[in-house]
């Protein structure tokens, strides 16, 4: 027994190294395709268990044990169907070409622990897979492998079980467990790496890291936008005098340089390039000793911030004269956050805090009136962290539309000046928030009108037609029965004659509220079909549930008691067509079942009135049952 262990003890050793080889070379593969990835792990996984079997122990003649289930298990739960199927294909395929007694036991095994594998992968496809999950699949291995032992004949005559079930099982176990948590890591690395990747190459400024000779290792896509190349490896290996002018080039180097010689970081540094604005920080790299072998660099366009400000400066004066008359409000907040400057027009857009926006103020003072006083609802329990949080925010270019405790609207547009002094517009935007909520109230009652029939107040035709062809189609993709009434006021017109159109058409109300009282369900629909036709479809409902339906409306109807002079009932009676179908008429032809419940609805007329009469799509009649 002993040797037993130290050959599936190699066995181990190797499956854990294949499954140590993708996690290595895993991030090259993953910049293919998703297919293309899960094939290579497929064949890594499928490879991994063709080597265990070429390790496996020779138990009896023609029967082999080995931990070639774990690789298989692992493909399917991490890889999925794709790379399940690669990796079951090549071991059922070389354990067919090794033959022997349990050749057939041996490829049932492979299949069953390559379908838990993937009832893994299917409990875990909606989440990532924890270590937990790894357990567990190591504890359902186990047990496909005991029951194969147990009830697969050859394995079973063998004795198999007995002779080294406990040290195949418990390895099988441990390479899954082993290699799982692996792929974990190896799936947690990935994660992490694809996130950085993307927030580097999508990041809205310039990025990049240079060497210590101020060669490009890399960049993000904005730098190639900046400088007109096509993928950021045309810039690999470049410098700014490659790029620029040998002037320009030269003061870059030189600061650069700084940085790297010093350590010390180069923080908002303004810069000219290509006609555009920028603010370059620059920090160095070191390696674990400490070392410095390179620099990143983050800048940022701040054209149009720079070209405010040397507006700013050259209309200051003009400006001052324009504050006092201009409809929106103006403010001014030095670095420190305190106001040098407002005009009427801003203190007044707040006016329970009016008093609190003087010349001196800070901002923190005034958050806090504006907390005191109510004037802005939904300010958190934590106003002491709101004011800090908002006070902070301040220096920043930002955009924001606050409402007021009466209900009015202010729109805050913040930019920053050079000196770090705050410039906040604030103008008065209700009537255009007034604006929109009309307009929005007023799209939204179109199209209640657009879909309502203005007698009964239920779906029109019109929105029935589109309903009835969505919710058909998706009953066709669930395969779930769908049923359909028909219902016709019998002798209507006879009605609208004796009693006239004023009580004919509230006759159409009441037969619609008891038709909208019958139903319970949200998806179910009740529509005027046109005239005295009304419908009614019920989605995942049989036909029995349709007839149920039916059958209280009848009851409904006959409890309202409204009397018709005119039927051979004496009071107001319907006759309902009823028809339901499943899966391929819904596929094929939905609106077979139309036709279906008109022609009961027709025979339902025929044959006496104030009855339910059930049609089915192939054309089966089911009984008939009268309502009187």
């Amino acid at each position: 027994m002993n040797g037993i262990w130290a050959q599936f003890g190699g066995n181990l050793s190797f499956v854990c190294l294949a499954i140590s080889l993708w996690a290595h070379f895993s991030i090259q593969i993953q910049r293919r395709s998703f297919r293309q990835e899960k094939i290579a792990f497929g064949i890594i996984t499928g490879c991994a268990s063709i080597g265990s079997i070429l390790l496996a122990v020779e138990f009896n003649p023609g029967i082999y044990v080995d931990l070639r289930f774990s690789p298989l298990a692992l493909a399917g739960m991490f890889g999925g169907p794709i790379a399940a199927a690669f990796a079951a294909a090549l071991a059922i395929a070389f354990r067919f070409a090794v033959g022997g007694a349990a050749m057939i036991d041996g490829i049932v095994a492979i299949v069953a622990a390559t379908g838990i594998g993937l009832a893994a992968h299917f409990c875990v496809r909606n989440r990532a897979p924890r270590p937990l999950d790894v357990a567990l699949l190591s504890l359902a291995l186990g047990g496909v492998l005991v029951i194969s032992m147990v009830a697969l004949p050859t394995l079973q005559n063998a004795h198999l079980l007995a002779g080294v079930g406990f040290p195949l099982t418990t390895l099988n176990c441990l390479a899954t467990v082993l290699c799982g948590l692996v792929l974990l890591k190896t799936q947690q690395w990935e994660l992490e790496r694809s996130i950085l990747v993307t927030a580097f190459s999508q990041s809205p400024d310039y990025l990049y890291v240079k060497d210590r000779n101020s060669r490009f290792i890399t960049v993000n896509e904005n730098m190639t936008r900046l400088f007109r190349f096509r993928t950021t490896a045309e810039m690999i290996g470049l410098s700014d005098f490659n790029l620029m002018s040998r002037p320009l080039a030269e003061e870059l180097y030189y600061l650069e340089q700084r940085v790297i010689d010093t350590g010390m970081p180069l923080i908002d540094s303004a810069e000219q390039i290509e006609g555009r604005s920028l603010l370059a920080s620059k920090v160095p790299l070191r390696d674990r000793q400490g070392r410095v072998i390179g620099l990143a660099g983050v800048t940022r366009d701040v054209t149009e911030r720079v070209a405010l400000e040397r507006e700013l400066r050259e209309s200051k004066n003009l400006l001052s004269h324009a504050m006092a008359g201009m409809s929106d409000g103006i403010a001014m907040y030095d670095s420190k956050g305190f106001l040098v400057f407002c005009n009427d027009q801003y203190r007044d857009a707040f006016p329970l805090s009016r008093d609190a926006r003087v010349i001196g103020a800070h901002i923190s003072d005034i958050l806090r009136r504006v907390a005191e006083t109510g004037e802005r609802p939904g300010i958190p329990d934590d106003v002491d962290g709101w004011i800090k949080a908002a006070t902070v925010s301040l220096h920043s270019n930002k955009d924001e539309e606050v409402q007021l405790h009466n209900g009015d609207w202010r729109s805050i547009r913040t930019r920053l000046a050079e000196d770090g002094m705050a410039m906040a517009v604030v103008s008065d935007i209700t009537a255009t928030k007034q604006a929109e909520m009309a307009l929005r109230l007023s799209a939204e009652q179109l199209k209640s009108l657009a879909e309502t029939d203005g007698l009964t107040g239920i779906v029109n035709r019109r929105a029935f037609d589109e309903a009835f062809a969505r919710e058909t189609a998706g009953s066709a993709r669930k395969n779930t029965p769908f049923s359909l009434l028909m219902v016709d006021i019998d002798r209507f017109k006879a009605y609208n004659d004796t009693y006239g159109h004023p009580a004919g058409d509230q006759c159409l109300r009441d037969v619609s509220k008891c038709l909208r009282q019958s139903v319970s369900r949200p998806a179910d629909i009740v529509a005027r079909y046109g005239g005295e036709e009304f419908v009614v479809f019920l989605p995942d409902t049989s036909a029995k549930g349709a007839m149920i339906v039916a059958e209280q409306f009848a009851r409904r109807l006959a409890k309202e008691n409204i009397a018709h002079s005119g039927s051979e009932f004496s009071r107001v009676t319907a006759s309902i067509g009823l028809a339901c179908a499943t899966g391929a008429v819904l596929r094929t032809n939905p609106n077979r079942l139309l036709t279906e419940a008109d022609a009961a609805l027709y025979d339902a007329k025929t044959q006496g009135r104030n009855r339910i009469l059930a049609h089915s799509p192939p054309g089966e009649r089911h009984a008939m049952k009268e309502v009187g």
